[in-house]
């Protein structure tokens, strides 16, 4: 079972459209009370862009006209086999995200006074991050068994750290991968077998001590992100609410057995911040949550107590003021529910 009770509690996905570090961290800190997560912040560098932040060190990776490439030169032989010594070492600080990678964090984690009930931090998953890292030939590295492999472990390993260093502001962590590859699984745009992107994501959590999570900000098999042993699903309910009712004997059943669902009711685009209220999107979030109460399997109030309320995805694509009110909107609609069936 989870030990940390969600009931409803609001966190976001990551990632904020500010430039400034401190602003982002403040706003987050000023509104996010319970569960906290260090802002990624892209529009600041390109070095915050998903496919980047989480990059420096893998063995002979270039970036080559804004996108990453393995070149696997001579050195590129002892890169990794150092990658798989501090794997099975457990020597994640090779592999940790610097200011220059992540000014969120750091400022995050400098901050004074901090004593949180919880922390969320998040790292990109390895389908998402490997679809984005191309071999020398052109071909995403996805698809090279030994390369996709060292990916997850170096993943792992920085995954851990960053863990390790939110340890200090709270004892309940709570790590995401983002998949938002995931949301091409069965098509030509990912063409992976099922065991495969299993076993690659258990290989990136499998070093993790605290709750871990997947968020996948589209459309997707949920079963398959149900058998990679997380504690959190995170989706998209916001426009891919009604997928719940195809996946809701197993999305039941992992609540039922102690997991959580991370419910993105709150959408993420200045039209739809401005046109919802907190009374809209709790009528929204209760009828895609009854859809799997009426599973049978799991009652709706249980549901409830099990549940995360986020964004739909990033924050980063909005102005500064869409954010803080998707933020206010978050709250208020956590306040409401937690009002009214807890």
């Amino acid at each position: 079972m989870i030990a940390f009770e969600f009931n409803c509690k609001p966190t976001i996905i990551g990632s904020m459209p500010h430039t400034l570090p401190g602003k982002a961290c403040d706003l987050i800190l000023k509104h996010l009370k319970d569960i906290p997560a260090w802002p990624q912040l892209p529009k600041k560098s390109p070095l915050e862009a998903m496919s980047v932040q989480f990059s420096r060190g893998f063995p002979g990776l270039e970036v080559v006209d804004g996108s990453l490439k393995v070149n696997c030169s001579a050195e590129y032989e002892d890169a990794l086999e150092r990658l798989y010594e501090a794997y099975l070492a457990d020597d994640y600080g090779q592999y940790r995200v610097t200011q220059e990678y992540a000014a969120g964090l750091h400022y995050f984690l400098n901050k004074r006074g901090l004593n949180l009930p919880a922390v969320k931090g998040q790292i990109t998953g390895p389908v998402s991050w490997c679809l984005t890292v191309n071999d020398e030939s052109g071909k995403s590295i996805l698809y090279d068994e030994v390369v996709s492999d060292a990916a997850a472990r170096m993943l792992a390993l920085s995954a851990r750290w960053q863990e390790t260093e939110l340890n200090r502001l709270s004892k309940n962590t709570l790590m995401f991968l983002d998949e938002p590859a995931m949301s091409g699984y069965g098509s030509v745009f990912l063409n992976l077998s099922r065991e495969k992107i299993i076993e690659l994501i258990k290989e990136t959590l499998g070093k993790l001590q605290g709750l871990k999570g997947i968020h996948c900000c589209g459309n997707t098999d949920w079963s398959l992100v149900l058998e990679t042993g997380i504690d959190v699903l995170s989706l998209d309910a916001y426009k891919y609410g009604k997928t719940a009712t195809i996946y809701s004997k197993e999305m039941s059943k992992f609540v039922k057995e102690g997991g959580a669902i991370a419910w993105g009711i709150v959408p993420n685009n200045e039209t739809d911040i401005i046109s919802e209220t907190t009374n809209s999107l709790k009528d929204r979030l209760e009828e895609t949550m009854a859809q799997l109460s009426r599973s049978g399997l799991v009652s709706f109030k249980y549901l409830v107590a099990g549940s995360l309320i986020t964004p739909s995805c990033s924050l980063a694509g909005l102005s500064e003021d869409g954010a803080e009110q998707a933020l206010v909107l978050l709250v208020e609609l956590s306040d409401l529910m937690r009002k009214l069936y807890l």
